[in-house]
């Protein structure tokens, strides 16, 4: 018996579009979201940053809810720009030659949620990626962008519909 209780208890919560099983607690108001495109304004620029983030923010939205991805003024809306992309040393030895470097990315977010203003930010995310010194870089900076978008993406949705 308890265990249908259960089961028709997160049926009723999960149809009704207030809480998912990815942790997002959104209002059943909510139908649409829209994601600007992120600029790259960073000083060092990576060609495909910004309409990598860009996607990744879109696709995560749609695979993780049931909102309606709309081109503009979405119930949700994300906007903002690409700061920072920086790679420098760390981890220096002895010999005064890095043993790391660490890629560097910082996102500038404006989201609005229209039906709820005091959840509303203009934060900045950041993340960054150590890897060893003598790598070639340019061999594996495509995954380790890809990487800290990823991370960056997880914890704008996690600030934006999760509530943390």
């Amino acid at each position: 018996m308890k265990k249908i209780l259960y089961i028709s208890l997160i049926t009723i919560f999960s149809s009704c579009g207030f809480y998912s099983f990815t942790g997002a607690s959104i209002s059943p108001d909510v139908k649409t979201f829209s994601v600007d495109y992120f600029n790259n304004k960073a000083t060092t620029v990576n060609a495909s940053l910004s309409s990598v983030f860009t996607e990744m923010l879109k696709e995560h939205f749609t695979r993780q809810t049931s909102l309606e991805q709309i081109e503009d003024d979405g119930d949700l809306s994300f906007e903002g720009e690409i700061t920072s992309y920086t790679i420098k040393p760390i981890s220096i030895q002895a010999n005064e030659t890095a043993r790391q470097n660490r890629l560097t990315i910082k996102v500038q977010v404006k989201f609005v949620n229209k039906f709820d203003k005091n959840i509303n930010f203009n934060s900045t995310f950041s993340r960054y990626k150590d890897f060893p010194a003598d790598e070639d870089l340019s061999q594996v900076e495509e995954t380790y962008m890809e990487e800290i978008c990823t991370e960056l993406v997880e914890d704008i949705f996690n600030k934006s519909v999760v509530n943390w």
